[in-house]
């Protein structure tokens, strides 16, 4: 009866070292693990739109079909790094746009024709 409780308390002690191993293990590799850090966030806010106005097309002096120059005044005025672009032709070029003192804005459309400038699209990031 002895050495049968010795067999089984060996077992037992055997059986508790692997366990114990096993979670060593496991602590390890979790314990290893690196992560960059990093930004995520949530929220929600509106987003104003722009007002166009003074809207001209500037036609090229040798040549009036094409329009040199778009220009057109915006408000709220944009904040330094924004960009604006246009469009004379839906699904046509986009074209980009220079703003100064924050409201005055002048696109460079050379060699966009007058004939199939069907609509102006302006596209204002801040």
């Amino acid at each position: 009866m002895f050495s049968m409780f010795n067999r089984n308390f060996i077992k037992i002690l055997v059986l508790l070292f692997v366990v114990l191993m096993l979670f060593t293990t496991a602590y390890a590799f979790a314990a290893s693990n690196t992560v960059p850090t990093s930004n995520l966030g949530d929220g929600e806010n509106l987003i104003s739109g722009f007002t166009v106005s003074a809207v001209r097309y500037n036609l090229n002096a040798s040549n009036p079909s094409t329009i040199d120059t778009t220009t057109f005044t915006i408000s709220p005025a944009l904040a330094a790094g924004g960009k604006v672009t246009i469009q004379l032709v839906s699904s046509g070029s986009w074209y980009a746009c220079t703003v100064t003192g924050g409201t005055s804005v002048s696109c460079n459309t050379a060699g966009a024709s007058a004939s199939t400038a069907t609509n102006l699209r302006i596209v204002i990031a801040q």
